[in-house]
């Protein structure tokens, strides 16, 4: 179960002028190979750390020092890009430009 505490209560898109200034890294985002247990199939997204640099601060959890965790709609505004079903569940606290997603194992088949 996800700790909705550590999202923003409504997602919230970015702006077309902060869609400008991180336009230039998308190209530069990471996706690693899906991989999976019993349960789930996983996958990081690994951003640019200069990306992270220019993401409104709504976006953070001062916390953890790391980005809260993202609704569907404001991780495609950041420009990543995968199939339907992921849910972004947890940073990498070692490497907060690491985000963690997961899907259910039989997503495609549902």
């Amino acid at each position: 179960m996800l700790d909705q505490g550590r999202r923003n209560k409504h997602p919230r898109a970015l702006t077309d002028p902060e869609k400008e200034k991180i336009a230039e890294f998308r190209e530069k985002i990471h996706y690693s190979s899906r991989y999976s247990d019993d349960h789930f199939e996983y996958r990081h997204v690994q951003l640019p750390k200069e990306m992270i640099k220019k993401i409104p601060k709504e976006y953070f959890d001062f916390t953890k020092g790391t980005l809260k965790l993202l609704w569907e709609e404001e991780w495609r505004s950041f420009g990543i890009t995968q199939s339907l079903g992921w849910e972004h569940y947890e940073v990498h606290e070692p490497e907060p430009h690491i985000l963690l997603f997961k899907r259910p194992i039989e997503f495609q088949t549902q």
